[in-house]
């Protein structure tokens, strides 16, 4: 089986289930496990991707208000791959190339029976039916059931035992720092697993907007910040944004020393197996006296500034 995925959940998917050498090609930001950077990358972003979180999100909503998509498929490389499965999504048009997109470079296709799976995870559940409809889509449904399986069970543990705090810090969970956005969809229910009082953004719901003096007024006990497609570094670098706000120093989290960097790009923002790793790292920054996972400076760490 010959198989495209064009979103990195999905790739984290397809290799979870042990069709990594399956793969034939992939998204230009498929980066995990190891080893699928070397695949063709057949999408490419129509922006330039070097600029702070302001200027990308100017960029975007112009091509966006224009009609266009944000992402470029690239539909020769992809048909002489001639896959027979290629995994996509329809959850968010700037995150990753969408269905349209795919559709659109293999409506011309014939001879070549391609199945298009698109996955669409707008809650923690969707993320379990992604993973069994992939697994559908590559013979391997019973591999997906017990990759859920294994998957909920940790989740449970962290969870049953985040539950158990007494104290449950209110969080402001930051996906873009410049506009302000908070974030949505699954992560909510993960600040609620990991034994925290989520404040912006619903459980399901796309992430939403947010204005600094609704920021201000919350007072968080615990900011963090995890910017969809950023690293650690990243956001550091963009963290003036938030910083130079009248009320920062003020702010609980800015006094205490609660306001944590993230890596959304490889954690927070792939919902696929990696999820437990998301719910890991909330749970070490939220109760660092009770969870210890290691993923000090690897998936999380203290902002200082």
């Amino acid at each position: 089986m010959r198989i495209v995925s064009l979103i990195c959940s999905a790739t984290e998917i397809v290799a979870a289930l042990g069709h990594q050498d399956s793969l034939v090609g992939r998204s230009h930001e498929c980066d995990f496990p190891p080893g699928v950077e070397t695949l063709p990358a057949l999408t490419a972003p129509r922006f330039p991707t070097s600029g702070n979180s302001q200027d990308i999100n100017i960029l975007v909503k112009d091509l966006l208000s224009d009609g266009l998509s944000v992402y470029h498929v690239d539909a020769d490389a992809l048909r002489k791959l001639a896959p027979d499965v290629i995994i996509t999504q329809d959850q968010c048009d700037v995150c990753a190339a969408s269905l349209a997109d795919v559709e659109a470079a293999v409506c011309d296709w014939t001879g070549k029976q391609t199945r298009i799976v698109s996955c669409k995870p707008e809650n923690l559940d969707d993320i379990w039916t992604d993973i069994l409809t992939v697994g559908a889509a590559l013979d391997e449904s019973a591999c997906a059931e017990a990759l859920v399986a294994s998957i909920r069970e940790r989740m449970f543990k962290v969870s049953q035992k985040a539950q158990g705090q007494e104290n449950q810090p209110s969080v402001a969970m930051i996906e873009w720092i410049s506009p302000l956005m908070a974030a949505g969809n699954w992560m909510p229910t993960l600040v609620g697993m990991a034994g925290g009082n989520n404040l912006f953004g619903e459980a399901g719901r796309h992430s939403p907007w947010m204005e600094w003096e609704a920021l201000c007024a919350a007072d968080p006990d615990v900011i963090i910040v995890l910017p969809c497609g950023f690293d650690m570094d990243r956001s550091e670098a963009d963290m003036p944004a938030l910083t130079e706000q009248d009320g920062w120093r003020g702010l609980k989290a800015s006094l205490t020393g609660r306001a944590y960097l993230t890596d959304g790009h490889q954690y927070f923002n792939r919902p696929g197996p990696r999820v437990v790793e998301s719910l890991e790292i909330l749970a070490e920054i939220l109760h660092p006296e009770t969870f210890s996972f290691g993923w000090e400076n690897i998936g999380w760490r203290r902002f200082v500034g």
